[in-house]
């Protein structure tokens, strides 16, 4: 088996062995949910009969998009991890769903083939932002949208703050920094809209900024959800397979400081950007 180094790129990409399971049970509702409608409702003010879903996880905006979009619009909905989307298809949908294994930096589609392309925070984990921006829009019809969002600065979303700082203290010489690396790491707008505009898009995109309330029953909930339910896990257990158990409890004791030992409810934020092809 290849070796990848554990702050690497590769490394942010890896969705494997319990990640899917822990990602959908604890992360899902933790801090996806609000904005998988959100982008849902966002499409379903348009005309559209063919939509692509890219970096589509575990489903979350897949499921959000069969529920609010009509019958008559087809989904495909795509992600490179093929154990994500297995989870997916096994949780399922209120209507089929086309489930392909596909890489958004070289989509198997036909130039014009769609009417959207949504993306729910995954344009973070692309390594060449603007390449994927292209497949995006050569997929496109003329006309179509490409609608996606992104977390905004780390500072912005509470629990992932407390748990990266919380880890420092793990390895203080190589503290594991994915969630401030990738996740939190792709949120300057200039940036993001000349990446947009390298991967070909002509106008501007609309933007705006939204903030929502995370929510769990216990403060241990968001720390099983970062710590083994993202690629942070791969940080941790690359350093030392058998402190994963102390990190998460590092994390649950940081986060209960900072929000107490009952529910506990943190402030998460991202921007949606939307643009024409």
């Amino acid at each position: 088996m290849q070796k990848i180094s554990v702050s690497s790129p590769n490394s942010d990409k890896l969705f494997s062995g319990s990640i899917p399971r822990l990602y959908e049970t604890h992360l899902v509702p933790l801090i996806f949910e609000p904005y998988a409608a959100d982008l849902a409702n966002r499409l379903a003010l348009r005309t559209v009969t063919r939509v692509l879903e890219i970096a589509a996880g575990t489903g979350v905006a897949t499921r959000s998009l069969a529920s609010v979009l009509p019958d008559s619009v087809s989904i495909v909905a795509t992600d490179l991890n093929q154990p994500m989307l297995d989870h997916a298809a096994a949780i399922g949908t209120k209507r089929p769903v086309d489930w392909r294994q596909a890489d958004a930096m070289q989509l198997p589609f036909r130039d014009g083939l769609f009417d959207a392309v949504v993306c729910q925070f995954g344009v973070m984990f692309f390594p060449e932002k603007s390449k994927a921006f292209s497949e995006a829009r050569r997929v496109l019809k003329s006309g179509g949208v490409f609608i996606f969002n992104v977390w905004d600065r780390i500072e912005e979303n509470e629990f992932a703050d407390v748990v990266t700082t919380a880890l420092g203290s793990l390895v203080p010489k190589d503290p594991p920094r994915f969630l401030a690396r990738t996740p939190h790491g792709y949120y300057d707008h200039p940036t993001i809209e000349r990446d947009l505009a390298a991967g070909g898009f002509t106008t501007s995109p609309q933007t705006s900024t939204v903030a929502a309330r995370s929510c769990a029953s216990s403060f241990r909930d968001p720390a099983v959800a970062y710590c083994q339910g993202t690629p942070l896990r791969n940080e941790i257990e690359a350093r030392d397979a058998s402190r994963l158990g102390e990190a998460t409890e590092i994390a649950a004791e940081a986060i209960a400081q900072r929000f107490g030992r009952g529910p506990v409810d943190g402030k998460i934020q991202a921007h949606i950007f939307t643009i024409e092809n």
